[in-house]
């Protein structure tokens, strides 16, 4: 099956007539019985009501909605309805599935025994699929097509993803050096692929001075970047970044006792106001660009900020929406008097090397099954963050 055509279109038929696993044997090349053409009319008539693709199980006839599918070699290139009732047949002998897809190149209709691993099981999927010489294989619950040729299947071999991360960001990326783990809402999502993908996670440091040249750097540090990683114009230029998954705003993080002296950026931007930021990233770009006349000291670890604001070391922290009211929650003498009026609007994606096609295209569909499953706003609850989806 060909592999820009195999994600268009998938539906699967299991059989339980025992009458014709009798009749039939996997050498047997009698005429196809009665019953397995009765079954083959009925998915031809159905693939003709639904050219835009399904998935089908004949025994329930309802779709099933999760599983990595995966074409026989013994099937493949079979085609139209006179082929259909063989194919049929295949699958009556091995799993019981049968995948279709209409080529819009030569307008047929083609249809392959297929076999259904669980989600969980990509590397076992990807195995079969090279031994019975396919270039892809099917995700159906993001409806994903993974070639077997790709960033995916190089993470898969190595039983490992690789995964940069500052560490310094509450509570989207920390690491907690007590117990030597890192943890937060970032952590997560990047937890959450690797189980996808079968693989172990494994986190790798690196700092917002050094962001982009580490994800750019060859030979690669990681597969790609995450936690409070905001999606910029810039960075798009020279590097890929996925869809967002959380909305980011800046705005301050000031002395509980200062709150009344802050309604906007401009009373930030004033002579005496020392501003604190970390170096590198677009804390440090936004107070450059905008606070002209207020004192901006960069301090290099940004999760020691907060608490050096509360002690008096500074006035203001440039942070955002997502980090300030962690801290506020966590230490009363801090506060976030503009967490409503964001003086930005962006959202959080991951980041990585261009060229990782298969890649992000996996993780955006991720993204988006977290979104229309509800375990994206679960996970924001969990973290205290304002779901925005």
């Amino acid at each position: 099956m060909k592999a820009k055509h195999f994600s268009k279109l998938l539906f699967f038929v299991a059989c339980f007539c025992a009458s014709t696993l009798a009749a039939c044997s996997k050498d047997n090349i009698a005429p196809i019985p009665d019953s397995v053409e009765s079954i083959a009319d009925r998915v031809w008539a159905y693939s003709q009501s639904h050219p835009d693709g399904f998935t089908l199980n004949i025994h329930t006839w309802a779709e099933p909605s999760t599983g990595i599918a995966v074409s026989y070699a013994a099937t493949q290139n079979s085609h139209s309805r006179s082929q259909l009732g063989a194919v049929v047949r295949h699958a009556l002998l091995h799993d019981g599935y049968v995948g279709g897809w209409f080529n819009t190149d030569d307008s047929l209709y083609y249809f392959d025994s297929s076999r259904l691993f669980p989600e969980d099981s990509l590397p076992a999927a990807l195995r079969f699929g090279k031994e019975n010489g396919q270039s892809s294989v099917f995700v159906l619950s993001t409806y994903t097509d993974i070639p077997l040729n790709g960033t995916i299947a190089e993470i898969v071999e190595r039983d490992t993803l690789y995964v940069g991360t500052t560490g310094d960001y509450r509570p989207l990326s920390f690491y907690d050096s007590l117990t030597s783990q890192y943890w937060g809402f970032g952590i997560e999502m990047a937890q959450a692929i690797g189980h996808r993908l079968g693989v172990t996670t494994t986190f790798v440091p690196t700092s917002w001075p050094t962001l982009s040249a580490d994800v750019l750097a060859q030979p690669p540090l990681f597969d790609f970047a995450i936690g409070g990683i905001t999606i910029t114009a810039a960075r798009q230029e020279s590097m890929a970044m996925s869809e967002g998954y959380l909305a980011n705003g800046k705005t301050i993080l000031c002395r509980s006792a200062d709150t009344a002296r802050f309604h906007s950026l401009a009373d930030v931007d004033q002579p005496g106001v020392r501003v604190m930021v970390n170096p590198g990233g677009l804390n440090e770009q936004f107070a450059r660009q905008h606070l002209t006349h207020a004192t901006i000291i960069v301090h290099p670890r940004n999760e020691e900020i907060p608490s050096l604001i509360a002690t008096g070391m500074a006035d203001i922290m440039i942070t955002e929406i997502t980090e300030a009211p962690y801290y506020v929650q966590h230490d009363s003498r801090l506060a976030a008097p503009l967490l409503d009026q964001p003086f930005t609007h962006g959202e959080i994606g991951v980041l990585m090397r261009q060229g990782q096609d298969d890649l992000l295209q996996y993780i955006n569909d991720i993204i988006a099954k977290m979104k229309s499953d509800g375990s994206l706003r679960r996970l924001h609850e969990k973290y205290g963050l304002s779901y925005k989806y």
